[in-house]
């Protein structure tokens, strides 16, 4: 009976560690100051004062090509945005949003009469690996999700991110 209590003991043990690997890393290097996309080479740098500390192979929206102008068109946006919330909870692993819509792109969306659209983040995905599919977001920039772990770490509310065509 002790054997089996010992046995039953050590199982639960190695369970309970298998749980214990969180996807909140911390991070102690030079501080993220700035992110730049470029969706062409679908690419994206974390920087320190203009030095890459990091640099990732990204998917974009379904419409890669061009601006985002309005509400489900599938393209990821151009332009100067920041990173303006967290979320811990997606349903993509984990997200950094982008400030998008800005004042330009609202415009732009009337002008067509259309919504401009929102919820454009950096993240993760739900299978945890690459999808073998490239521009499969409605206009977001994802990454791996062990990849959206280090970027959730690293980078913080009211960086600059610039994403170029």
């Amino acid at each position: 009976m002790k054997r089996r209590n010992v046995m039953m003991g050590g199982a639960a043990a190695l369970g309970l560690g298998a749980c214990s690997q969180s996807k909140f890393k911390t991070y102690n290097g030079p501080d993220i100051t700035g992110i730049v996309v470029n969706k062409k080479a679908r690419e994206m740098f974390l920087l320190n004062n203009g030095r890459v500390i990091e640099d990732y192979r990204i998917d974009l929206g379904f419409a890669p090509i061009g601006d985002k102008f309005f509400e489900g068109d599938g393209r990821t946006p151009e332009g100067l945005y920041l990173i303006d919330r967290r979320n811990p909870n997606s349903q993509f692993h984990l997200s950094l949003g982008i400030s998008y819509p800005n004042a330009r792109d609202r415009a732009e969306a009337a002008a067509l009469g259309k919504p401009p659209g929102g919820d454009i983040f950096i993240h993760g995905n739900t299978t945890g690996f690459r999808t073998g599919t490239e521009d499969w977001t409605w206009g977001c920039i994802a990454v791996s999700n062990r990849e959206m772990e280090d970027v959730y770490a690293m980078v913080r509310n009211g960086t600059p991110i610039q994403i170029n065509p």
